[in-house]
């Protein structure tokens, strides 16, 4: 079951709360076994120009990082994602440690790919999947 948006809306504030308060050393996790990680989100607005951070599950696959923009199956893409779109260039950061990462959409190929991986990761993904009109983005962060 999908938590209604303002329980998830909580839970990502205190997330972010935690990174502040433990200097980014709480927060975040590599992805074990089949499950997916989480890292911070570093970009740019895309109206404001002010630095936005997100807290994002992840997969690596090889060199990349593997995030999806599902906005919990909301009609719209996540303001992280439109953000990406405008400005690529971006920083991530697990277990307080920041790389630079370049976004791209995945392929479809790609992207049909990664499901099974994704899902098996966070099965909330094909709930979002379900309940959305519109094609969820996988999101590729190669580094830069």
């Amino acid at each position: 079951m999908i938590p209604p948006r303002p329980v998830l809306r909580l839970y990502w504030w205190l997330h972010r709360a935690l990174r502040r308060v433990s200097g980014g050393r709480l927060g975040t996790a590599r992805p074990r076994g089949h499950g997916v990680g989480t890292l911070f989100l570093h970009t740019v607005g895309r109206r404001t120009s002010e630095p936005r951070v997100n807290a994002l599950f992840f997969l690596d696959e090889g060199a990349d990082v593997v995030v999806v923009a599902s906005n919990a199956g909301a009609g719209t893409d996540p303001a992280w994602w439109l953000n990406l779109q405008a400005r690529p260039e971006a920083e991530i950061e697990i277990g307080g440690q920041r790389r630079r990462v370049r976004a791209r959409i995945a392929t479809i190929e790609e992207a049909d790919r990664l499901w099974p991986r994704l899902d098996a990761g966070n099965p909330d993904y094909a709930a979002y999947r379900a309940r959305a009109d519109r094609r969820i983005p996988v999101v590729i962060l190669e580094p830069r």
